[in-house]
């Protein structure tokens, strides 16, 4: 089950139909992982999905969580930049998380000096 839902990545975005859903829903996969890369862990959507995961071996080694509302606020900011930074050119550094993102991962980051 995905961390956040097109619905309200669409929400976020505010506007009607952007973009088509594959490209918004790459967009939300690609912030959903790289929540998970800054956090150093894997995040769930529901306590049982994480259970499950524990129980078949499918987590890293850092402690996994379950999605909470300041990760699901990231998940958007990183939709929100990647959709408005869509092109190779642009200014400021699309490269790097946003800064709110950081702000609100940061309290649940693992490993990584952290």
């Amino acid at each position: 089950m995905p961390l956040l839902t097109l619905d309200q990545a669409r929400e976020h975005l505010r506007a009607q139909g952007v973009p088509d859903d594959a490209d918004l829903q790459l967009k939300v996969n690609a912030a959903e992982l790289l929540a998970q890369e800054y956090a150093g862990r894997t995040i769930f959507d529901t306590q049982q999905a994480m259970d499950d995961a524990i129980a078949a071996g499918t987590v890293w080694d850092t402690p996994p969580m379950v999605v909470n509302d300041l990760v699901r606020s990231a998940i958007l900011l990183i939709v929100g930049h990647l959709y408005a930074n869509r092109e190779d050119v642009t200014t400021g550094a699309p490269v790097q998380l946003p800064t709110g993102a950081r702000a609100l991962i940061a309290p649940y980051r693992k490993g990584m000096g952290v």
